[in-house]
């Protein structure tokens, strides 16, 4: 379980998404469906078609490692 800081909103949009989409694909939703900025360190839940399956994006503040 991954504690998740006090004020944090958890943003659940409305109807279904590809669940084939990476998570560069769904911050980019974020933005230009919710108006949202992805890096704002709350939580964007998106949910398949069946509901069975969720993806999560979540900013937590560190830079990401580069892959060399």
């Amino acid at each position: 379980m991954i504690p998740v800081p006090s004020g944090v909103k958890v943003w659940l949009p409305t109807g279904y998404t590809d669940m084939r989409k990476g998570f560069p694909g769904l911050a980019l939703m974020v933005q230009e469906t919710l108006k949202r900025d992805p890096h704002s360190g709350h939580l964007f839940c998106f949910c398949g078609r069946r509901g069975g399956l969720i993806k999560v994006i979540w900013h937590d503040g560190h830079p990401r490692p580069s892959h060399r």
